[in-house]
């Protein structure tokens, strides 16, 4: 895991934007004029009309749809047309807005995929007991990596094909257990003042012969600076859970656009 990324999407202040636009007529990807507006360097009023219809069109058009082949498509966006072109289109919308909340929920399932071992490890470390999350999130006390990529898809198709607070709600409690996981492990390498293995004769006697000086070894301050990244992602995975959670209230009020 890239625990030194900071998070999903570090969180900004909100901002809320009804553009009224007209929808692309492709939703399953991404209209090519759209495309060569981004590479051309549209401004960013352009920008945010764009982001907004296409992510209501992009939610409208699997919602009525029965087509497994388009929510497939749909789920693996950022798989083919690329997380850059999808980015300039989403990533710097407010995370109270539909394309805000859809970028921060493609990208949790992207992170998921790719760090599926170690996010499967902080789980178990911040759910040894299955608790209320367990049960809003579907994800097992114990989950595999498989598990993992599993949950991963399910959220994302969860918000094109279900109830999309319903999968927000099932995002924010994940992410919630994962940044748990991270807080736990930070603070168990700011009290050993290890890597998190075994601490050889070597590093021991290096930590005391530093300690006798009055000054911490390489080993803790190495420690202490992953303890403090740690600490640092955990806290910016609590910001987009609030993320979710906010956007899953406002979907249900009619809000979130």
């Amino acid at each position: 895991m890239h625990y030194g990324s900071g998070s999903v999407i570090p969180s900004r202040s909100a901002g809320f934007t009804n553009t009224g636009s007209p929808r692309p007529a492709r939703p399953g990807q991404l209209d090519q004029m759209m495309a060569d507006n981004i590479a051309g360097g549209a401004d960013p009023a352009q920008i945010s009309e764009m982001s907004h219809a296409s992510a209501a069109a992009l939610l409208d058009r699997v919602h009525h749809t029965q087509s497994a082949e388009l929510v497939e498509r749909v789920l693996t966006l950022v798989d083919r047309e690329g997380v850059d072109v999808i980015a300039e289109l989403w990533s710097h919308a407010d995370p109270d807005s539909l394309p805000g909340i859809l970028w921060r929920l493609y990208l949790l399932r992207t992170w998921m995929r790719k760090n599926r071992e170690s996010i499967a490890r902080l789980w178990r470390i911040g759910e040894p007991v299955a608790t209320t999350a367990s049960a809003i999130a579907g994800v097992d006390q114990a989950p595999t990596e498989d598990d993992i990529a599993r949950t991963a898809d399910s959220i994302l198709a969860g918000a094109f094909t279900g109830d999309f607070a319903v999968a927000l709600e099932r995002a924010a409690a994940f992410t919630d257990v994962v940044a748990l996981g991270l807080r736990i492990e930070a603070r168990k390498l700011a009290s050993f003042g290890t890597s998190g293995d075994s601490a050889s004769s070597v590093t021991a006697t290096s930590s005391a012969a530093a300690n006798s000086a009055g000054q911490p070894s390489a080993v803790e301050k190495r420690a202490r600076a992953k303890s403090a990244r740690l600490m640092h992602t955990a806290g910016n995975l609590f910001a987009t859970a609030k993320d979710f959670r906010h956007g899953a209230n406002l979907w249900k009020r009619g809000r979130l656009e």
